[in-house]
This record gives C-alpha cells, sequence and structure tokens, in this order.
C-alpha cells in the first residue's frame, strides 16, 4: 500500500463504504476500502432488517452487511482492515494512516459513520439487538402492542418516544434530569401524547432479560435518592445522541458543531476538493441504511466525475 497511490480510497464498511466501492468498481476505479473499526457497520449489531427494500421477508443485519461485501468484492474492491489513525488532506495525494502503514489517495470517500452514544452497561450490549436499540425508525415495530422506556431528554428522545407510540400501548421516557433539554415543541408534544409518562431524576443502571426472550425490565436509580426500583418493560431505546466518526479529520473537513461533516447542497463534495462524505458521517436527521446507501452511490458518483474532469484537466 506504501508504494502505490490509489485513484480512490473508501473509508468505511457500512452500506454507504459498500455501496460506494459497488459503483467506484463498477466505473473501473479498483477502489481501496478501508473497512474501519466496526467492519460492517452499525447493521452487524441489528438483528431483524425489515425496512430495507428488496427483503420482503426480512433479512439479519449482519446477513445483508455480508451481501453488500460479497456484491462490492466481485467488481474488484480492495479490502483492507485497519483504521485511519492519522490523516493529510492538505497535500496531494491524500496521505492516511492506517494502523501505523501509510495510504495514499488521489480521491477520498468518508463513509466512517456516526456511533450512537451508549450508556454502557455489560447488559445493555448483551442485549442490543433483543430489546434494546438506539433506534426507534429501524426497531420500533417488532414491539407492536408493548411498552417501551426511552432513555434521554432532548429532542431525539422526544422524536423516538412519539415515534414509537404507534406501535407501543406506552412509553415511559426516563431522564437524569427534572426537566427536559428537548426544544419547546417537541416537548410539547410529548407532554401532551397520552401514551408518553415520564420518569424523573433517574438514569438506568441494569437491563433485565435474555437473547432469546428478550428485555423484561431495567433497574432504575434516583439521582436525588439514592433508591433503587425495577421497572417492567419490553424494551429499551436509548436516544442520548450520536457521534460521527470525524475525529480523525477535525481542523481539516468543514463540520457542523455537533462534528458532522458539511456536503455542498446536492452533493458529496466536502470543504476539500477530491474528498467527499456519504453516509452516517454527513447525516444527523435520517441515520437509515437506504439513505446511506443512496449517498454512497452519490459519493461514487461524484467522485468518478471529479477524477475524470481533473485527469481530462
Amino acid at each position: 500500500m506504501a508504494d502505490k497511490t490509489h485513484r480512490l480510497v473508501i473509508l468505511g464498511s457500512g452500506p454507504a463504504g459498500l455501496t460506494a466501492a459497488l459503483y467506484s468498481a463498477r466505473a473501473n476505479l479498483a477502489p481501496l476500502l478501508i473497512e474501519g473499526a466496526e467492519p460492517g457497520g452499525q447493521l452487524t449489531i441489528t438483528t431483524e432488517v425489515e425496512n430495507y427494500p428488496g427483503f420482503e421477508h426480512g433479512i439479519q443485519g449482519p446477513e445483508l452487511m455480508n451481501i453488500f461485501r460479497r456484491q462490492a468484492a466481485r467488481f474488484g474492491t480492495e479490502f483492507v482492515m485497519g483504521e485511519v489513525t492519522a490523516a493529510d488532506l492538505g497535500k496531494r495525494p491524500f496521505v492516511l494512516n492506517v494502523d501505523g502503514k501509510s495510504v495514499r489517495a488521489d480521491a477520498l470517500i468518508v463513509a466512517t459513520g456516526a456511533s450512537a452514544k451508549l450508556l454502557g452497561l455489560e447488559s445493555e450490549k448483551r442485549l442490543m439487538g433483543y430489546g434494546v436499540s438506539a433506534c426507534a425508525t429501524c426497531d420500533g415495530a417488532f414491539f407492536k402492542g408493548k411498552e417501551a422506556v426511552v432513555v434521554g431528554g432532548g429532542d431525539t428522545a422526544m422524536e423516538e418516544a412519539t415515534f414509537l407510540t404507534r406501535f407501543c400501548t406506552k412509553v415511559t421516557i426516563i431522564h437524569r434530569r427534572s426537566q427536559l433539554r428537548a426544544s419547546k415543541i417537541m416537548q410539547e408534544r410529548a407532554f401532551k401524547n397520552p401514551r408518553i409518562a415520564f420518569i424523573w431524576d433517574s438514569v438506568v443502571e441494569e437491563v433485565f432479560g435474555e437473547q432469546k426472550t428478550g428485555v423484561s425490565g431495567v433497574r432504575l436509580r434516583n439521582l436525588k435518592t439514592g433508591a433503587t426500583s425495577d421497572f417492567r418493560t419490553d424494551a429499551l431505546f436509548v436516544a442520548i445522541g450520536h457521534q460521527p466518526n470525524t475525529r480523525v479529520f477535525a481542523g481539516q473537513l468543514d463540520m457542523d458543531e455537533a462534528g458532522y461533516i458539511k456536503v455542498r447542497a446536492g452533493s458529496t463534495h466536502t470543504s476539500v476538493e477530491g474528498v467527499f462524505a456519504a453516509g452516517d458521517v454527513a447525516d444527523r436527521v435520517y441515520r437509515q441504511a437506504v439513505t446511506a446507501a443512496g449517498t454512497g452511490c452519490m459519493a461514487a458518483l461524484d467522485a468518478e466525475r471529479w477524477l475524470e474532469a481533473r485527469e481530462a484537466g
């Protein structure tokens, strides 16, 4: 890798990165894809995916990502296990440090995704995808006629809770403070919804359940009194925000206040010529596999056209 300058390097192996690889490989760009710390992205911790087009009976998240990967490999994508630990976008070709080795690229697609902020509990990790989720849009329909708990106090938590009331008989929001951080309009919607209840000044300390049977409840601790109590629920949705995986590009690419990469309207072009962003790394609104794949396609087409124009010039 150190002696060769690749026409296109793609960072990330979720739906965005793998779709970009598929399109660019078919365009004979011979892309090199750096798989990242979590090969396959967030879908590898998702059990059943029912809302990805083309799979009417649903598909397991890891299986879907394996299909994506095989399809990209079929057209000649080169895969490298590893994570980018440093990047220099101030010179051409771009230089990336991948686990101590240098990789040079004429064009770069950043599809490193965003990671849901979690509570950090062992039981939360064990039951992720088995009743614990960080995406109501993805998993809410699995809990029709059941009860759910949402942890958080911002707009994301209010949106998740409101969405879940389409399916759940009751949604309880657990917040560590005595008032919400969400915008006034989102608070009002939640307070007016008869299916939403609140537990204040409390945190989740344990999630009960088994992978075979799902979540059965949570243990709560009141931060003011220190008292603990067990609360029955069928699902736990963690809605305390997402963190885009962009730290390595801080100071080099224009980002918003939360760290999401800014792209030119209607495209995937970033503030640096020849660098493109796709998927959740540039999307703080939708964060769906299908939208990530769509922008992965856009990034590959943008990169192809940019390389052609540069090489023709």
